[in-house]
């Protein structure tokens, strides 16, 4: 069984990775797949979106005769994920309650 990702979701990971370094499409989408199954041909709407949003920029570096393009978080982007990292910890917290709540054998009748 599956998690479903939601787009949401999925920025905010997206983001979150690329605050710490810069990224060029294929290691960001091998980053992605050490935490989920992402495809690269899902991975550019979303970066394209991104960037689009204003939430990433890009710039090309030479490599080995070609260019890479790496993809940088902006400072709205910043902005953005710490909104994502809130709905994420409320979400969680939220789901925690019931799935230790569960664990625990409690009912809302004690």
């Amino acid at each position: 069984m599956k998690i479903q990702i939601t787009a949401d979701l999925l920025d905010g990971m997206v983001l979150a990775i690329l605050e710490h370094d810069d990224y060029y499409g294929y290691a960001l989408t091998q980053r992605m797949q050490e935490a989920i199954t992402i495809s690269e041909s899902t991975m550019y709407p979303v970066l394209r979106r991104l960037k689009k949003d204003g939430y990433l920029t890009t710039y090309d570096q030479p490599y080995q005769g070609r260019n890479r393009r790496y993809y940088q978080i902006t400072a709205e982007g910043k902005e953005h994920l710490a909104r994502v990292r809130k709905l994420w910890n409320d979400y969680k917290e939220s789901l925690d309650g019931i799935f230790n709540a569960s664990e625990k054998g409690e009912s809302k009748d004690e």
